[in-house]
Order: structure tokens, then C-alpha cells, then sequence
């Protein structure tokens, strides 16, 4: 155990984890996007890559050193998808329909023009559709690839393929995405920034519950008294305020970052409320990717 040439020897092990670390070093974008569209939600999706992530690292000994690490990868990021969007009631009815053997396949199946907007329409789509769409159209893996990912054939995708792009081909346009917004949450939301923007920290933690939860992404997770959060915003040295935003429908926190004589959309933050009370925050400041994956930002009427 001491000697040190077994030390500085990279074990099977260490190899497989540096693999790791690299491939998704750059693939975690893609995953993210992937996430993000099967989700609807941009912070839903970054939210699922981590629990992907971290199932993928727990079973990194099992994992077959002689395939590609990145299919496996999105083949658990989608199983967590479907869990996700199942847990949130969206029915499924196209995960067994799409797998019938006896599903007719047109010849010139619709081609589609891959754009956001496309991204945007998939979320039309029941899940299996939307999975087969998004990788095969905008991820461009094989008909063998998808199979194998979303756990189909590739009779089951070229079905789902097929309605999938029908469908989308009929939609005339990318709809709006309309989420209810609770009066209360957005009454908070807009306290918590303009408190934020004073630095009045004070006032701050008044609207925070006592044991509020923090989660800054790739940073730091637990109670929000533990950490130093206000006071990292506050030695900032780059400009910055807050905003209430509508990321993809969703009322959200917006950091803005200045450049020049230019307010910019930096980051998000998504923040839960109950009681009149924020009792958690989770901050995407360190996931560049997160915000800039939205396909729509607009800021909110302080009214």
C-alpha cells in the first residue's frame, strides 16, 4: 500500500472516473439541453442532468469500459426524464404504443426544419415522440441508437418518429408557453429582489424562513444559514442587480449582469414558497448553460 509506483499507477477504476469527469466536462450542454426540452423547463432539465449525474457516478463500476461512456450517459439522463415527467402526472400512453410491431411507416416520412423552434414545439408531444424527435432531429444519433436509448426497437422510433414529425408539421406555429402564476409567489418574488437590489439583507431574511434550504449548483447544498450566499453576491465586483423573469413561462429570479451601458440576463434562480415564506433557493449561477438554453426570457410587470 506504500509503495509508491502502485500509488502513481492509474487503476481501472481511476481511468474509468477521468473518462468520466472529461466526457461530461462537454457533454453536460447537450445533456442539458436534451433534459431541458423533454421537461419543458430549463431549470427542470438541469435539475434532472444532476440526478443523472449522480446516479451515473454511483454505478460507474458497472459500467462497460468497451462502449461509449456518452450514450450511456443520456440513456440514464432520459430514464430520469421519463421518472420525472411521470411523477409530474404526464400520462405515457406512447411509450407502449410506439413499441407495436404493426405500426404502418409512410414512405417519405414529413421532414423537419431543426431550429429552437422545433425544440420549443416538441413539448407537444407525448414523451416517447418527444424523446425520439429531439434525438434523432436535433441530437442526430441513428434510428439503432435512439432504440437503444429510450429502451425501444427500431420499428417502435420509426413509428413514433412518424407521428411525432406529423404531427409537429401540423402545428403552425410555436405555442406560447402558459404557466399559472401564484399571486403569492410573484408578490414575494418581486420583495426578494427589490430588498436584494438594496442590499438590505435585513429585510431580506425576513421573508425567508428560519430553516430554509439552499442549493447554489456544483457549489454548495443545506441550510441557507450556512452559507455565506448574501455575501458572496455582495463582493461582487462585476455590476449586477435582480429581476422577477418569465424563464419559458416560469416566474423566476434573473441575475443581470452589465456590459457597457447593457443590463444582460446572466443566470436564474428558482425560488419555493409557502406560507408567505421562501423555504428554499436553488441558484444556477455556476451553469452557464442553464439560462442560455431558454427559449424565452421576459421580464416581469413589478405590478
Amino acid at each position: 500500500m506504500h509503495n509508491p509506483r502502485y500509488m502513481e499507477a492509474p487503476g481501472p477504476f481511476d481511468a474509468r472516473y477521468l473518462a468520466f469527469l472529461e466526457t461530461i466536462a462537454q457533454l453536460r450542454p447537450r445533456l442539458h439541453r436534451y433534459c431541458s426540452r423533454m421537461t419543458g423547463s430549463v431549470m427542470d432539465g438541469e435539475d434532472v442532468v444532476q440526478d443523472a449525474l449522480f446516479e451515473a457516478y454511483r454505478k460507474l463500476d458497472q459500467y462497460d469500459d468497451s462502449r461509449p461512456l456518452a450514450p450511456w450517459l443520456f440513456r440514464i439522463a432520459h430514464n430520469r426524464c421519463i421518472d420525472f415527467l411521470r411523477k409530474r402526472g404526464v400520462r405515457v400512453e406512447a411509450e407502449t404504443t410506439a413499441m407495436n410491431p404493426d405500426s404502418v411507416i409512410p414512405a417519405n416520412p414529413p421532414a423537419l426544419d431543426v431550429s429552437r423552434a422545433v425544440e420549443q414545439l416538441v413539448m407537444s408531444l407525448p414523451p416517447k415522440e418527444r424523446a425520439c424527435v429531439l434525438l434523432k432531429d436535433v441530437f442526430d444519433y441513428t434510428l439503432e441508437e435512439v432504440a437503444e436509448l429510450v429502451s425501444s426497437t427500431v420499428g417502435g422510433v420509426k413509428a413514433a418518429l412518424n407521428r411525432g414529425r406529423s404531427k409537429l408539421a401540423a402545428l403552425p406555429e410555436p405555442e406560447k408557453s402558459h404557466r399559472d402564476v401564484s399571486p403569492e409567489l410573484s408578490r414575494l418574488l418581486h420583495l426578494y429582489v427589490d430588498r436584494f437590489n438594496r442590499r438590505d439583507w435585513d429585510g431580506l431574511r425576513e421573508l425567508i424562513s428560519a430553516d430554509a434550504q439552499l442549493r447554489v449548483v456544483d457549489r454548495f447544498a443545506g441550510p441557507i444559514d450556512e452559507a455565506p450566499y448574501f455575501k458572496n453576491y455582495e463582493r461582487q465586483r462585476v455590476p449586477w442587480r435582480l429581476a422577477v423573469a418569465k424563464v419559458d413561462g416560469e416566474l423566476a429570479i434573473v441575475v443581470l449582469r452589465q456590459h457597457r451601458d447593457e443590463w444582460r440576463p446572466d443566470s436564474v434562480a428558482r425560488l419555493e414558497v409557502i406560507d408567505q415564506h421562501i423555504v428554499r433557493i436553488v441558484d444556477y449561477g455556476h451553469c452557464a448553460w442553464v439560462l442560455s438554453a431558454a427559449t424565452s426570457v421576459v421580464m416581469a410587470d413589478p405590478s
